[in-house]
């Protein structure tokens, strides 16, 4: 998996357009402002269940990315599994680099 959806993702959060908790997160796809959520390879399943639940539910796009290592190190904080972010700027940037990642 390409590494540049890490850099975005870094620039989300910076920028203050990211959610991270699992219970925001739901809250955010609920009032449909969740326009991307990114879930860690290594969620629990329960939370994993949960939030793609949610997602499919309200038709918010997910993805599952690399591990909770991972993402939480592009953006500064520990033990994150799960992201939603709330520019649809950013969600496309971030679904095309996937989806890239992906096809290439």
């Amino acid at each position: 998996m390409s590494k540049d959806y890490l850099n975005m993702l870094g620039l989300a959060f910076r920028a203050r357009k990211c959610t991270l908790g699992e219970e925001l997160i739901v809250r955010e796809i609920q009032k449909q402002q969740a326009k991307l959520v990114l879930l860690a390879s290594d969620t629990g399943p329960n939370t994993r269940k949960k939030i793609i639940d949610k997602c499919s539910y309200y038709n918010v796009p997910y993805r599952i990315v690399d591990d909770r290592d991972t993402i939480s190190q592009a953006m500064g904080k520990s033990g994150r599994v799960a992201i939603s972010i709330l520019d649809d700027g950013f969600a496309k940037k971030i679904t095309s680099l996937l989806d890239k990642s992906i096809r290439g």
